[in-house]
């Protein structure tokens, strides 16, 4: 039967049931979340006469809980307007609703006679063949459908979402024992195309995958930290981006997670895995019990391993527990020579090999942190799942790692970890020897640009599915590659489709990566039939290399920078009017010169969380690029009046302005970084490339002809006007520094075209000129290289 969801009901309205009724109004479908009816009114509620029958406190639980989440920060919706497909209600009125969805998904407390309750109360109005799901994080479904139909088994099964839904990309779909493979099928194919996700089927067991992998790690630490007498700094220092895993590190994310949902979890798997040959790693340390009794619990209780405080000059600061003491104390910043050996090391995975034979005690903690972890692992399966991929997805979707236990195993070398764990006091499974006895020494291995992994029972290497629709430019670069610099890689994907890869720090655009677009468009007019910028980092580009700009400001190379920026503007404009398709799959922080290139290629295939803004204003200078112009260009381009045109200019001036940034790709739409004619948002980035390529193919098939340059209609001295007023006033009011205004008013002369006496039709060209002459001038002042200066060196702004 072919199923389709049109209508989802949410029931419980609490953090995460508030989190999954946005993210599912994030890709469009219709949602009722639901929750109890308050016992009592509230002040507020008896001072304005209401009752307990009146609708509006009937619905307060539930519409508070989503007013709450909707104010949230990060937001946990693409784009506020979306909060309309969002409508609430209570179970008492309104679970007859219920009737007409497609999905009901569970979200109460976590305590099983509840949960009971809800779903008999859900079997009086579900529609036979309705998908019923719950958002458990460990209670076993043996014990939550009990009682239920059969009909009502059959299509239940545990989709676990990680907290907050919209970021977090693990969705662990555990099928019921009942539950038919089609509806197992149907959720694991619904996460990955629809929600985004990394879906990962696992078994009914206590805290399934990721919880059940990610909260050893961390209950294996709290041991090791002590044993190794190591301070929270010096951990989260050595537990954070040089492994490959999220800033927050170890006790951050503790704090930020909440150490009482840590406890719960850690508690759980103890409490119903008497057998776990390494239970003991989940018995709760002396310090976390005294944390736990003084309500330490991190965020919510504002101290946990860390305390926001201010010192004796009123300056805020961040103090570190410590562990011995349970004091707070000064951070130290921490410093090991295992870390300054990988300091070179750009890419992640090869840092393990170095890390582990550190002399000093971070070499150490690697040793017996990433043995500890290899040696649970790999007794995990067949307990908590068949393959071992799905363990290493598990992780990396649901706590931020670059790299799962397995990955990180083969990085640092089977055999090599075998010998470390062996020193270490840990067996090795019977498997994992049998593996390189037979000659097989990773657990991973690549096959014609597909991934595939050891499969145990067959003691073969199997394909990992769900591929056929991604293009994984690592495993592609080496076959495909047909041209490179040191910043870029130009690989062929079939059929005429080039994809032009950023490679440098950070996808910074320098002049390698703008000789490797100009390449790239050199082969695809010449040989090939279509370009797309393309890579596959956490971040698409952090825009242009300012490092080198300064360079060259500070040295007085005017020429030399000037002829850097129009270069960089040449090539902006010739991804717009070149002969071929120019495609962009931007993801993650796209600003600056990235926002600029994408705002003039043929199609944007944007990731829904990218971040995309023309953010130069914040380090004193002014989109020139080509962005200056092309947000002109945009307002001149809408059918409308003047006098409208004068009030939507005035928005495209403020977003440059504030340095505005478009925090998800539906927002960059509201802001004219992207365009709905023509660009589109993939909810599940791993599909970038392929559809990228995709629509470059049907481009060319519906006869895709150069673009012929257009004018641009400036409103001269009407619009100039409009922004020296404004930006006089900003600076009365002290909301803007001399500087700014100074910066604000060479913008407006930009986008107003200049002091012309009356609305003008300009070339483009016309524009870049300004912007370029307005740029330059900038690189002149003191006080804009002091701005880029501390951006560069503290990563914020300076206003001066």
């Amino acid at each position: 039967m072919k199923r389709s969801i049109k209508k989802v009901a949410v029931i419980g309205s609490g953090i995460m049931g508030s989190g999954i009724a946005c993210h599912f109004a994030n890709i469009g479908v219709e949602v009722i979340l639901f929750d109890i009816v308050p016992r009592e009114l509230t002040d507020k509620e008896k001072a304005k006469g209401l009752t307990l029958e009146d609708k509006v406190v009937r619905n307060r639980l539930v519409n508070d809980s989503l007013k709450a989440s909707l104010k949230s920060k990060p937001s946990p919706i693409y784009n506020q307007k979306f909060a309309s497909r969002i409508s609430t209600g209570n179970l008492e009125d309104d679970l007859h609703k219920i009737k007409d969805v497609d999905w009901i998904i569970e979200v109460v407390v976590e305590r099983l006679d509840i949960k009971q309750k809800v779903f008999e109360s859900i079997e009086k109005h579900r529609t036979p063949g309705t998908l019923i799901t719950s958002n458990t994080s460990g209670i076993p479904i043996a014990f939550m459908n009990k009682g239920r139909s059969e009909d009502f088994q059959q299509h239940f099964a545990v989709t676990h979402f990680f907290n907050p839904p919209r970021y977090l990309k693990l969705f662990e779909v555990v099928p019921g024992p009942n539950c038919k493979q089609e509806v197992t099928d149907f959720l694991m194919m619904y996460g990955e195309k629809f929600l985004g996700k990394t879906s990962v089927l696992a078994k009914d067991t206590p805290a399934f995958i990721g919880n059940r992998i990610g909260v050893f790690g961390i209950m294996s630490l709290f041991h090791i930290v002590k044993e190794l007498g190591m301070t929270v700094e010096e951990v989260d220092k050595l537990t954070g981006p040089v492994i490959g895993r999220p800033k927050s590190a170890t006790f951050r994310t503790c704090d930020v997670v909440g150490l009482d949902t840590l406890v719960h979890t850690a508690n759980g798997v103890a409490d119903n895995c008497p057998d776990d040959e390494m239970h003991d790693s989940f018995a709760i340390p002396d310090f976390i019990n005294k944390m736990m009794e003084n309500k330490w619990l991190g965020s919510k209780t504002r101290q946990g391993f860390y305390k926001r405080t201010k010192n004796a000059e009123g300056k805020k600061e961040i103090l570190s527990l410590d562990l011995n003491t349970l004091e707070y104390k000064a951070q130290v910043r921490p410093k090991f020579a295992t870390l300054l050996a990988t300091k070179t090391i750009e890419n992640v995975s090869d840092r393990f090999k170095v890390l582990i034979k550190g002399k000093d005690k971070a070499g150490e903690f690697y040793r017996k942190s990433f043995t500890a972890l290899f040696a649970y692992v790999q007794n995990r399966i067949p307990e908590i799942s068949d393959e071992l991929y799905r363990i290493d997805d598990g992780l990396r979707a649901g706590f931020g790692w670059q790299h799962g236990p397995f990955q990180i195993w083969d990085a640092v070398g089977v055999a090599k970890a075998v010998e470390l764990m062996k020193t270490e006091g840990h067996d090795v499974a019977s498997w994992v020897t049998e593996m390189l006895a037979a000659g097989n020494d990773s657990f991973y291995t690549v096959k014609d640009g597909t991934n595939y992994y050891y499969d145990i029972p067959s003691k073969k290497y199997v394909k990992i599915p769900g591929q056929d629709a991604f293009i994984i430019l690592d495993n592609i670069r080496e076959a495909k590659e047909i041209w490179s610099n040191a910043d870029t890689s130009i690989q062929h994907l079939g059929d005429g489709v080039l994809n032009i890869e950023f490679r440098s720090k950070m996808n910074t655009l320098g002049a390698g990566v703008l000789a490797g677009i100009n390449k790239g468009i050199d082969l695809a007019e010449q040989e090939y039939e279509a370009v797309i910028l393309g890579n596959q980092a956490t971040n698409f580009s952090v825009g242009a290399n300012l490092a080198m700009a300064l360079m060259m400001a500070v040295e007085q190379d005017y020429d030399e920078l000037a002829y850097g920026v129009k270069h960089f503007q040449d090539t902006v404009m010739r991804l717009r009017y070149s002969s071929i398709p120019t495609l962009m799959t931007p993801r993650g922080m796209t600003f600056g010169g990235a926002c600029e290139m994408g705002m003039h290629v043929d199609k944007v295939i944007a990731a829904a969380e990218t971040y995309t803004g023309l953010v130069e204003f914040g380090v004193g200078i002014i989109p020139a690029g080509a962005g200056t112009k092309e947000m002109t260009k945009r307002v001149s381009d809408l059918w409308v009046k003047d006098d409208v045109k004068l009030n939507r200019l005035r928005d495209a001036f403020i977003n440059i302005a504030m340095a505005k940034v478009a925090t998800s790709a539906y927002e960059a739409f509201d802001m004219n970084y992207y365009l709905h004619h023509k660009d589109l948002v993939v909810v599940n980035e791993k599909l970038q490339i392929a559809t990228a390529k995709r629509h470059a193919i049907q481009m060319l098939e519906d006869g895709y002809t150069q673009p012929a340059p257009q004018k641009v209609r400036v409103l001269g001295q009407q619009a100039l006007g409009m922004f020296m007023v404004g930006t006089d006033s900003l600076m009365q009011g002290r909301y803007a520094s001399e500087h700014d205004r100074k910066i604000a008013n060479k913008l407006g002369y930009i986008m107003a075209g200049g002091d012309l006496s009356e609305p003008t039709d300009v070339s483009e060209q016309y524009l870049l000129d300004l912007e370029r002459e307005a740029i330059m001038s900038l690189f002149t002042e003191r006080k804009t290289l002091e701005r880029i200066q501390h951006t560069l060196k503290t990563g914020k702004p300076l206003r001066n």
